[in-house]
């Protein structure tokens, strides 16, 4: 059996899970009512976002970068306005169904791998931008080594980037990565694929039931 590593915030049972990001959260002053709905990428924006009173957001739906982070928005109790597909870039999309007046509350990371607010904002919708957590590379990426037959799944940009802080890959790696953006961040000339959806789980199938003909 080929070891999977999974380079995530989330753990799994079949995987030895690194989590690869410290994250700070941040509070800063939000006054919900004043928009129409909010954006919602990361399960770390859900945790920021339970700082605040519930029932200042609970009125405003959200729209959901993936079905996993839906399924998170929805455990507690936010309604959801629309599902992505699980990366940025399609969020454009869904946005420009809506009237260009619509306000919209993106809480979002410092650092940020997608442009898509930006896309729409030069397109004349009305999106605001709130930062709501940060995330740094932890230091247990110092003390783990990977074998060269591992399967690394990378679940965000920032994992990949910390990866590469200590690491490198091998010809012998397979790597597997749960999106679009995920994808781009990997160096040029790297081996991978893309997850079915963009889920943990579907990560972790993949890596268990095609582990002997993975890149």
């Amino acid at each position: 059996m080929r070891t999977i590593y999974l380079f995530s915030t989330s753990s799994h049972p079949d995987a030895f899970s690194i989590n690869s990001l410290d994250i700070t959260l941040f509070k800063p002053e939000v006054n919900f009512s004043h928009y129409d709905y909010l954006i919602i990428t990361s399960k770390q924006a859900l945790n920021a976002l339970k700082q605040y009173d519930s029932q200042e957001y609970h009125h405003t739906k959200s729209l959901c970068i993936s079905s996993a982070t839906a399924k998170l928005a929805q455990k507690l109790k936010i309604s959801l306005l629309e599902v992505g597909e699980g990366y940025g870039d399609t969020l454009v999309d869904i946005i420009q169904k809506y009237p260009k007046k619509t306000k919209w509350l993106y809480l979002r990371a410092q650092v940020i791998a997608s442009d898509f607010a930006q896309v729409c904002r030069d397109k004349g919708y009305n999106i605001n931008e709130q930062i709501v957590y940060k995330s740094e590379c932890a230091t247990i990426l110092t003390k783990i080594t990977p074998k060269d037959d591992s399967i690394l799944i990378f679940t965000s940009p920032s994992a990949v980037k910390c990866f590469l802080n200590h690491h490198n890959f091998t010809k012998e790696h397979s790597i597997i990565v749960i999106g679009k953006t995920t994808a781009k961040s990997l160096p040029k000339g790297v081996s991978f694929t893309i997850s079915p959806q963009s889920t943990i789980v579907s990560c972790i199938h993949l890596a268990n039931t095609q582990a002997d003909i993975l890149n």
